[in-house]
């Protein structure tokens, strides 16, 4: 059996974000067909995470190493005189390096999953290497900066944009396969990446989902849903945004309306802004959703800016849950508008959209029904990782081809 070096940010358990997940998924594909040693840094509380995440883990080695680097001006102003990103410089540990560095060439593939890990790939690593893009993150700095507030933190995010596009293009360019969304993947082709080395994948929520009876409409209530991390600053903007500009709206339609906010890590803000409505609960971290799915009636991912594909928008897509979403939230679906999810970019166009779902069964039940269609047919893990086997067995016969050829040059260059 080949031997792969998973790497990848920050430990990938528990598996309470859609990055989470789809590291933590990709571990278990790739260790049925390879013994996979997985190295990464510790970040915040990961470390009190490990002995639970070894009782389950199917790698076969685990490198680990505490890294503490929090995000202050300091750290960003180091990360400017390295010349990386500040969160590669986040990411970093000069010992969790020199222990990749002694075992990179027992492996036959080192897999990078995320750009923030680039500086973990040896220089004279030999073997086939994938970068896995969980995002086109500059695309996320870009949006950022392009929303109103203080001009300062505008600037700051326009040039994390410029710093964060040209090293994402270079760790593509650096690797011989490339995984990514196919919205990210076109946002990486304007960095510079050459479309010829990209190969599709997809970031899915949990497909088993489908396998769930089917949502009933009369035993919903008035009721809305969010899922996701909300320690990531997209989510909390997008939240944010919907309660002060959609919400009123909604409340005067509908007076007993009700709105579960589900995930961990909410902000000060996040939780002003919800203290400030009687009908608004932030529910905190909640392992099995099944009761939250199964009164609330339309499931809601108001995204302003982000990047790849969301999971939130897939789950609820999976288990039936008819969503209403902005574009951004949209992006990387193969999904019509009305037909899959009903899609909203400003306030009073949400308001309505989510008005529909709320009164119209007839419209609820055809989301419901076309929206796990889709996903049966396009979006399962089984699919995606079959196809990415093909792909790395290819790239792994492709490798050993080019090293074969080289070393008969050299020889009839020696005779």
């Amino acid at each position: 059996m080949k031997k792969l070096l998973f790497i990848t940010p920050e430990l990938p358990f528990p598996a309470q974000s859609g990055g989470k997940v789809k590291s933590l998924k990709l571990l278990q594909a790739l260790a049925e067909r390879y013994q996979v040693t997985l190295a990464c840094p510790l970040k915040l509380d990961d470390a009190r995470h490990v002995e639970a995440f070894q009782a389950i883990s199917p790698c076969t080695n685990h490198l680990h190493q505490a890294v503490d680097v929090p995000r202050n001006p300091t750290n960003l102003a180091v990360s400017y005189m390295r010349n990386v990103p500040l969160n590669v410089h986040r990411t970093h540990s000069e010992q969790l390096q020199t222990n990749i560095a002694a075992v990179a060439d027992q492996h036959d593939i080192l897999f990078l999953d995320h750009y923030e890990v680039f500086p973990y790939l040896p220089k004279d690593y030999q073997g086939l290497t994938v970068y896995h893009a969980h995002n086109a993150y500059y695309k996320i700095w870009e949006r950022y900066a392009q929303l109103p507030g203080n001009p300062a933190m505008r600037m700051a995010a326009h040039l994390e944009a410029r710093r964060v596009k040209r090293y994402e293009a270079s760790v593509a360019n650096a690797t011989d396969l490339v995984f990514a969304a196919p919205n990210d993947a076109r946002e990486l082709c304007l960095a510079g990446v050459a479309e010829s080395k990209i190969h599709d994948t997809f970031h899915l929520g949990d497909d088993q989902q489908l396998e769930l009876p089917e949502l009933q409409y009369s035993n919903t209530r008035k009721k809305l849903m969010y899922v996701g991390f909300l320690g990531w600053e997209p989510n909390t903007q997008g939240l944010l945004w919907f309660i002060e500009q959609v919400w009123p709206s909604l409340v005067e339609r509908h007076p007993d309306l009700r709105f579960d906010i589900v995930g961990k890590g909410p902000d000060q803000r996040l939780q002003r802004a919800a203290a400030l409505w009687d009908g608004i609960t932030l529910k905190g971290f909640v392992p099995d959703l099944q009761r939250i799915y199964n009164d609330s009636r339309v499931s809601v991912a108001p995204l302003l800016f982000g990047s790849g594909m969301k999971v939130k928008v897939l789950d609820a897509m999976a288990r039936g849950m008819p969503t209403v979403t902005t574009s951004v939230g949209a992006e990387g679906i193969d999904m019509e508008s009305g037909k899959h999810l009903l899609v909203a970019d400003d306030p009073l166009e949400m308001a309505t959209q989510v008005d529909r779902l709320l009164t119209d069964p007839a419209l609820w039940l055809r989301l419901q029904t076309q929206s796990r269609a889709l996903i049966a047919e396009r979006y399962t893990w089984r699919q995606l990782f079959s196809q990415m086997h093909r792909t790395l067995d290819s790239g792994l016969r492709t490798k050993a081809s080019a090293a074969s050829s080289k070393t008969a040059g050299r020889l009839q260059h020696a005779g």
